[in-house]
């Protein structure tokens, strides 16, 4: 405990030491830009975490439990957004298909994935790159560093508010003041800071930090998780543009607009008031920690079995526990799942399955790869399985799913199944200009089949139509704002009762086509990707939650 306080001390004490030399009279600064704010861009807008972390790691609550900050995001998809190898592989894809616009795709692809590095090169009137800043892991520039970086401490803590929800602060539209040189910069965050404090992390970072809940705002989040895709066409040209994710307008037609923001479920609060600085700080309350939860356990678990081919800098525990916590948020808040008691009657046995949608928004939502579905067994008296729909294959695929076995076609929403080969899947299918099912986002214009489940709250009559339900989801009755109810009437034959009804509620992130369909691009990216999924499809996939009923 001493040496820890001998060591605090110190770190205060050279903190404030670099501060006073950093602000003698003639000590080297980048210079005002005047005019054009463009015209003279300073020599940095942003620093990448490790200028964070020397002093928002080492954090732990009163009972010992760690809440580092670098250490959370370090582990999460935000940190590893450029390492993504689906990303990757998604992007060499649409290239592939659209040659002639590959640095237009470059350059809107890299706005949320590599957002420090595009928006200092937009700063310098230059286009976003991708593929010349990878492999991660070999940043030989301050910009392969930066791109690195993913989604980093000084991008969210400097985006200001002022256009905030409108749709000029979508797909990455954030606002950054590019005017202010390294050492005049601004961090926001939630806590008034004493000048003290603000001169510590000032000297250790080039940051001055100011107080605004902003942050604490859905509308953050949405600059860039509200994406809207251009179509192309045989020459690159723009057919038509696609709402490729828009969980934010998703939860601002709902109840949980006046209830939660995007923030308090993905960045848990933390019970007790703990330091959110190992350098002097004081305790907070309503710290919120920066593991953004969100769904791809899948990926999480990716990038650490790969972690060196990826170039993935957190610890292989720490992504073990990403992973985990992850999995464990979705199975205990994303869903419930009740079942009806089963009757039978000539053979046949009626039950009805119910879906509460526990989310803020569309269950799944985000990127459009993501689907749920309904995996429901009926066994007889010996335990014997009489019935089954929705099973879920070592390949990644779902039994009966239309879509996994011709690319060409897709599973329709369902208000009963009668039969093993139909499967209620929640999900949306992309379609391009000719109809075609497709899972390039640059050749779709539309969803043809958006079923996935709504939040309580949303009145699909009402909802606009970049996340209005799509196909045959919107005319059912029980297809509504919280959740679906489907009936099933299937034959059990001969087999003798009592019968046991099981109904899992499935999830996977990265769905088998979306995966299977990159195998007809010849390339690095594609291929690995494919390697890596097909190794470790059978774990693709997971239960959120399970009801049963008894005759």
């Amino acid at each position: 405990m001493y040496r820890r306080l001998i060591s605090t001390v110190a770190v205060a004490a050279l903190a404030i030491g670099l501060a006073f030399l950093y602000e003698l009279p003639g000590a080297s600064k980048a210079k005002q830009p005047t005019g054009d704010p463009h015209a003279l861009v300073p020599p940095g807008l942003f620093a990448t975490a490790d200028a964070c972390m020397s002093c928002h790691n080492g954090l732990t609550t009163p009972s010992g439990r760690d809440l580092s900050f670098g250490a959370d995001w370090r582990a999460s998809m935000m940190a590893n957004s450029a390492r993504d190898p689906y990303w990757q592989a998604a992007v060499r894809r649409e290239v592939i298909d659209h040659p002639q616009v590959q640095r237009a795709i470059e350059d809107e692809c890299s706005t949320c994935h590599m957002p420090m590095a595009r928006f200092e090169a937009h700063a310098r009137g230059e286009e976003g790159k991708i593929f010349a800043h990878l492999p991660i892991g070999q940043a030989a520039s301050r910009a392969d560093r930066l791109a690195a970086d993913g989604v980093s401490c000084t991008m969210c803590h400097q985006i200001e508010s002022g256009n905030f929800g409108t749709r000029e602060s979508f797909v990455g539209g954030f606002e950054v003041d590019t005017t202010s040189p390294m050492g005049q910069r601004r961090v926001f965050g939630p806590y008034s800071v004493d000048q003290g404090r603000t001169t510590i992390m000032h000297s250790a970072s080039g940051f001055r930090q100011e107080q605004s809940t902003h942050v604490q705002q859905s509308e953050l989040c949405a600059t860039c998780h509200t994406l809207y895709t251009e179509a192309r066409g045989p020459e690159g040209e723009v057919l038509g543009e696609l709402p490729e994710q828009v969980p934010y307008l998703e939860w601002r037609h709902s109840a949980y607009r006046e209830e939660q923001s995007c923030q308090s479920c993905h960045m848990p609060v933390v019970q007790d008031s703990v330091p959110i600085a190992g350098v002097m700080g004081q305790p907070r309350a309503n710290v919120s920690r920066h593991t953004f939860r969100g769904g791809n356990f899948f990926m999480l678990r990716m990038l650490n079995r790969y972690r060196g081919e990826l170039g993935v800098t957190a610890l292989p525990q720490e992504l073990s526990e990403s992973a985990r916590r992850t999995e464990e948020h979705l199975q205990s808040s994303t869903a419930r799942v009740s079942v009806e008691t089963p009757e039978v009657e000539g053979g046949r046995l009626q039950t009805a399955v119910e879906i509460e949608n526990l989310a803020g928004h569309k269950l799944p939502t985000a990127y459009p790869s993501r689907r749920v579905w309904i995996h429901l067994t009926v066994r007889d008296q010996n335990g014997s399985v009489v019935f089954e729909s929705g099973g879920f294959k070592p390949s990644g695929a779902i039994a009966g799913n239309d879509n996994d076995a011709d690319a060409s076609t897709y599973e329709p929403h369902y208000t009963e199944i009668t039969r093993e080969g139909q499967v209620q899947v929640y999900e949306a299918i992309m379609a391009t200009p000719e109809g075609e099912v497709t899972t390039g986002l640059l050749s779709a214009v539309r969803f043809v089949k958006d079923n996935r489940l709504l939040p309580r709250g949303f009145d699909k009559s009402t909802a606009e139509e970049d996340i209005a339900v799509q196909g045959a989801a919107a005319t059912d009755t029980s297809f509504t704002g919280g959740g679906d109810r489907v009936r099933y009437a299937v034959d059990v034959g001969e087999a003798r009762g009592p019968f046991r009804v099981e109904a899992e509620l499935w999830y996977q992130p990265i769905a088998y086509r979306w995966a299977q369909n990159l195998e007809a691009y010849d390339a690095m990216e594609t291929n690995r990707f494919v390697r890596y999924y097909d190794s470790m499809s059978t774990g693709s996939g997971t239960v959120l939650a399970r009801g049963t009923a008894t005759q």
